[in-house]
Parts: C-alpha cells; sequence; structure tokens
C-alpha cells in the first residue's frame, strides 16, 4: 500500500467594484490557500454515506454548507461524469477546486511506518497537478475564470470512522486526526450568481494519471429574505 492518501479530484474570481456586497467583499478577502486548506478539511470531515463527492445527483451538495462561501466538489470514485442539481442561497460565493491533489501522513498505518515530512506529502500533490491537462469551466456556456493554482500551507484533517478511504487500506484507516496534510490544487472561486438557474460545467484530466473529471451542476440560485 501507498505510503501517501491522496486523493485527486476534478473543479470567476470576478474584480472587486465599488459596489461589491459587504459578505462578498468578506468572501474575496480569503485567500485561496486559506479556502483550499478549509475545502479539504470540510469534505474529509464527512462520511462516506454523505459524502458529495461521492454524489452523482447532487442530493448532497447542502451537507456542511455554512456561511457565505459554499464548496462544490469533483469526483472521488467512478463515475467520473456526474450531473448534480444544486439549490444554493442567493449572495453566496461559489469555491471548487478544478483539479487538486491532498496528501497527509499515516505513520503506523496502510503500510506506512515512520512519520514522513510535509515536504515529501507536498512535492506528490505537486507532480499530481503539474500532469493537469484539458483543464476548463463554464457557466451558462460562456468560459469562467480566472482559474487560480494554490499550494496550501501545512494543516491538519478529522476523519470519521466512516471515511473516504474505506477499503483502500487493510485495516482500514482509523478516524482520528492526521498532520501534516497538505494541497496542491487549482481553483475557481465564482462571486454571487443571479437568482434562477444556471449550468456549471468542470472538466480536467491527468492522461499520464489515467485520471478525468467531468462534472456539471445545475444550479438553482434561491432568493433568501435577510431583513
Amino acid at each position: 500500500m501507498k505510503t501517501t492518501r491522496t486523493i485527486r479530484i476534478a473543479v470567476l474570481a470576478a474584480c472587486v467594484g465599488a459596489l461589491i456586497p459587504a459578505q462578498t467583499a468578506l468572501a474575496q478577502s480569503q485567500s485561496y490557500k486559506d479556502l483550499a486548506t478549509t475545502w479539504w478539511q470540510w469534505v474529509l470531515s464527512i462520511p462516506r454515506t454523505a459524502n458529495p463527492l461521492l454524489d452523482v445527483t447532487g442530493e448532497r451538495c447542502m451537507v456542511g454548507q455554512r456561511g457565505d462561501v459554499w464548496f462544490l466538489a469533483g469526483t472521488f470514485l467512478p463515475p467520473n461524469a456526474v450531473e448534480r442539481a444544486c439549490p444554493v442561497p442567493s449572495g453566496t460565493t461559489l469555491f471548487f477546486p478544478v483539479i487538486n491533489s491532498v496528501n497527509f501522513d499515516t505513520p503506523g498505518q496502510c503500510g506506512q511506518a515512520d512519520p514522513l515530512p510535509a515536504s515529501f506529502y507536498r512535492a506528490a500533490a505537486a507532480a499530481f497537478v503539474d500532469g493537469a491537462a484539458n483543464l476548463f469551466v463554464t457557466l451558462d456556456g460562456e468560459p469562467a475564470g480566472p482559474m487560480h493554482r494554490t499550494q496550501s500551507p501545512v494543516f491538519e484533517v478529522a476523519l470519521p470512522a466512516d471515511n473516504l478511504f474505506v477499503g483502500f487500506c487493510n485495516p482500514d484507516l482509523r478516524a482520528g486526526i492526521y498532520s501534516p496534510a497538505v494541497d496542491d490544487g487549482i481553483y475557481v472561486r465564482l462571486n454571487p450568481l443571479p437568482i434562477g438557474a444556471h449550468t456549471l460545467h468542470i472538466h480536467a484530466e491527468n492522461p499520464d494519471q489515467g485520471f478525468m473529471v467531468d462534472v456539471t451542476y445545475h444550479l438553482t440560485i434561491v432568493p433568501v429574505v435577510t431583513k
């Protein structure tokens, strides 16, 4: 068993204008590094039975969402091409990977003996993203971007017992806190969309790894009462 636990996921940073809403300005003030870290902490903390990375309909898109930034997921296991329907409250910034990779230390588990440094995992994540190809994101049929590559600081992840890696090791990776963890990825941040229906299409490949992700989100931006 490999000594690294790597997820390979495929997923408009807009100009900040003088009239940008306060909640959008707050979302834009968060760095891509911080958002990428929080994205992984969000998705890895969710049990398999409810995890958005294993969702083939969109029924799980609201799991764990809160605040002014919502995360969208790619896919973890086949099928690599999925369509999801997802309602999103108005005024919400969307953040998602086009392609990304996380690695974290698992000493004493999954065939790993001793702890390894963050630099080891960072190199593995970077190598995967370096091989990315055929990346595109469209919103309502038009290119959306820019796409932004970022490398996270070192962070920790919390895995439940029914985690995404069940079946990858024998015995399974135990529930617990794991560190160091690092991410490398290409991300997009979309300012709040107009109320109504929108189609978001995310595609990425790593031909050398035989990896492809193709996700279509049918988003419905729902008006909400704020006062």
